[in-house]
């Protein structure tokens, strides 16, 4: 796969559809890699006019990893006392690098979960580079975001067995959390996931402090008030992770924005809404062309 080089790092990222067309940059959420965002999604967004870009964080995948800061200590940071090895704002940095690299000007901005943390920012700190923003199952962050369910927390901090398959019992464990009380969920093709991610790579070292990263972040409410792209925000009535009301308080916070909820979805982008995802992203991006030529 393609390899740049950007703000001291080595980002692995991969590109779908036509060139040509308007490109859309898709950032994924913690500890999470490029597969996170799966082929049929990123085709959806290819077959819609979109030359898709996914790329793996810092920390995570196959770019680099950030082993000179050492082990997180969640623990401290959870107390109050985060010393994250880096910022939300370093990946948001990250993200422009890919752009950068790619010598794209401005983009669609697309991020899920930790990535919307980060999409946000984009649109945020680089507004030039961002020609509409989509959140999907994320929040404001900070003393702004409405807490996990217990279970949920617990899961994030839940210590991996020492063998594959225990590692791979916990992570479908943890997705069927995820995916909500009650909600559909296939165990073979969730496993299936899970397998291709650990073997692509396995680094719970970056997850840590990634999660970190999150913790030491402040709210970002006041300054989405200042952003002033069209924007779409996408969320699932029963997410544990991230409730829904942290969806709701980033669409009220940005000027205009639309909120997307979604019954029977939890913190996760199951393949049953994804021509409704994808439709609402293109209506988005439709209206950032319509505002440019206007």
């Amino acid at each position: 796969m393609p390899r740049l080089h950007a703000n001291g790092i080595d980002i692995e990222y991969e590109t779908m559809g036509d060139p040509g067309d308007p490109p859309m940059l898709l950032i994924m959420g913690l500890g999470a890699q490029l597969i996170s965002w799966d082929d049929g999604f990123c085709a959806a967004l290819a077959d819609r006019g979109f030359h898709v870009i996914r790329y793996d964080n810092r920390d995570a995948g196959l770019s680099t990893k950030m082993e000179a800061a050492g082990p997180a200590d969640i623990i401290a940071a959870y107390s109050g006392d985060p010393r994250p090895a880096y910022s939300l704002e370093d990946l948001a940095d990250d993200a422009v690098g890919v752009l950068d690299g790619l010598r794209i000007g401005a983009a669609h901005i697309v991020g899920a979960s930790m990535g919307g943390f980060i999409a946000q920012l984009v649109a945020i700190n680089h507004p030039d580079r961002v020609l509409s923003l989509t959140s999907i199952m994320s929040g404001p962050g900070g003393h702004d975001a409405v807490r996990p369910t217990a279970e949920a927390a617990e899961m994030l901090i839940r210590p991996p067995g020492p063998t594959r398959e225990e590692r791979i019992e916990l992570g479908v464990i943890a997705r069927e959390l995820f995916a909500g009380q009650g909600n559909p969920f296939d165990h073979a093709d969730e496993r299936r996931r899970v397998e291709r991610a650990y073997d692509r790579m396995y680094y719970p070292a970056g997850f840590g402090r990634q999660l970190v990263a999150i913790l030491a972040s402040e709210s970002r409410k006041a300054r989405l008030g200042g952003v002033r792209v069209p924007a779409l925000i996408v969320h699932g009535l029963d997410d544990p992770l991230i409730p829904v009301e942290n969806g709701r308080i980033v669409a009220a916070a940005i000027p205009g924005a639309r909120l997307l909820e979604l019954a029977g979805m939890g913190h996760n982008l199951p393949a049953r809404y994804w021509p409704e995802v994808a439709d609402a992203i293109a209506q988005t991006a439709r209206a950032a062309a319509s505002r440019l030529s206007a």
